[in-house]
This record gives structure tokens, sequence and C-alpha cells, in this order.
């Protein structure tokens, strides 16, 4: 395996990038879900437009590049662990947050990339308020048909659409932490711990917070769980991209042996 960089070369160009990425293995008409890190990459001429300019560049009109939109804000104040605030503000907060909107709630939270994808001509968003994809490109509309609220991560959720077609994943300057997919195989584990939810959607009387039934997510297993998908799987493409470093892996492998390590690992 290649080692890791810290520091770039010179300027990302979105010409260079391109020409990486196809080193790396990605191919035209791949779909493939990326995660990233802007930062990670060093300095990138054009910015999170360059890269995604780079990647629809090399997957070509017949491919499509999704991205996880999640929507972290959007549930009860209390459980925003991400960004704590104080317990005086949570009526407030309650009583005022914006409902979900496809088309204008943002995900900053998982980086620039992300957003620039979200935000990018053509993208089509999945409907759900809290663990939301999107995507552009070819099969971008039926990847992100389906998405029920109770399947947040789930059977009919577009994880599951992006297996069925043999999709990719790509980390782009981020580790196994951050590799979504890795949910589906969780979701498929024996006793899962269902989580009661709320989050708030528009409806014909206005922003309304709804409930519903969730599962409870943990990935802090999943930095080991890639490590060991790495190491025996011979399946990860891996290469030094600018100052990060990227990995491509074939998504339903990963899940199909996310599914067995989890179950060995927290089924005991």
């Amino acid at each position: 395996m290649l080692g890791m960089t810290t520091t770039a070369p010179g300027p990302l160009t979105r010409s260079v990038l391109a020409a990486e990425l196809r080193h790396l293995g990605l191919e035209a008409g791949d779909v493939v879900l990326v995660h990233s890190s802007l930062k990670a990459l060093g300095w990138v001429c054009g910015g999170p437009v360059t890269v995604v300019d780079a990647l629809l560049d090399v997957l070509g009109p017949d491919g499509t590049l999704v991205s996880y939109a999640q929507s972290p804000d959007n549930r009860d104040p209390a459980r925003w662990h991400h960004r704590p605030v104080p317990p005086e503000w949570w009526p407030t907060i309650r009583a005022n947050l914006p409902a979900f909107d496809p088309a204008t709630t943002p995900c900053r939270e998982l980086g620039l990339v992300a957003e620039t994808i979200r935000t990018w001509p053509g993208a089509v968003r999945s409907a759900h308020p809290q663990t939301s994809f999107t995507a552009v490109g070819a099969a971008a509309g039926d990847l992100m048909a389906v998405h029920d609220l109770e399947s947040e991560l789930g059977e009919r959720s577009p994880l599951a659409a992006l297996e069925a077609i043999n999709a990719r994943i790509l980390l782009l300057g981020v580790g196994y932490d951050r590799c979504t997919a890795f949910h589906l195989a969780e979701c498929r584990l024996p006793g899962g711990t269902p989580r009661s939810n709320a989050c708030r959607v528009r409806t014909a009387t206005g922003a309304e917070w709804i409930s519903f039934e969730g599962t409870a997510h943990d990935s802090s297993d999943f930095k080991d769980l890639g490590a060991a998908y790495e190491r025996t799987s011979g399946a990860v493409r891996r290469k030094c991209i600018g100052a990060g470093h990227a990995r491509l892996m074939p998504l339903p492998g990963a899940v199909t042996f996310a599914t067995a390590w989890l179950r060995q690992a927290r089924c005991r």
C-alpha cells in the first residue's frame, strides 16, 4: 500500500484531480458515494467546485455522484450532541426551528464538497428530513426516490438502492469512520436498538414536529471495521491525492463484509 503524505506537491487543479481519480480506479459510468474533506486534500484551485467538477468529469454523462446530506440540527435540541445548547433555549428552538426543505436545508456539517453537491444544478435529494442523500447524474432520480422515515439508513433508503446497482464508495481525505454505507450493515444486525426520534417537516398547515421510531446508530468501531476490510478483502484501491489519501471500494462487498464483522463484534 502507498504511504501517506502530509504535504501536497502543488495546487490541485481540476485536470490533475480528475487524472488522480482515474488512476485510483474511478471510471466513466460509475455510481459513486463520496465522503470527503476538502481541507485534507491540501490547496485546491477552485475549492469544492473544482472537486465536484473533477468527479463529474471522470464519471461522465452516464455516471452518478452521490453524497450524504444529513441534517443533524433537525431533531430535538436535547439531542444536539454535535453542538449542544443550553437547556433554557430548547423551548424557543422547538417552536422556531425551520422545517426540512430538500432545496434549502443545508448539510454543511458534512463538509464543503457535500454542500456543493447538494446545491449543484440538477441535484436530486432524498426526502428524509434527517438522513437524506443527494445525487447528480444519470441515476440520481431513481436512487433518491425511496427514503422512508423509519428507514433512516436501512433497507428503504438510498443506501440499499446504491447496493442494488453495485455502486462504489470513495473516501476522499477521510477515514472509515465516515463510511455511511456501514450503517446499512448495522441495520441488518439482529436485535437492533430502536430509538424514538422526531423532526420538523412541512405540512399543509405549516411546520410541525413528527415523531417516528428509528434505529440507534453507532460508528465508534467503523475504523476497526474498515481496517479489517482493507486488510483482508483485497478490494480497496488506495492512493494519495494531494495532501490527503483516498480509498475506492465496492459498496456491496463492503456492506457484506461489514454485516458479518459487526455481527461477530457486537452480537456476542
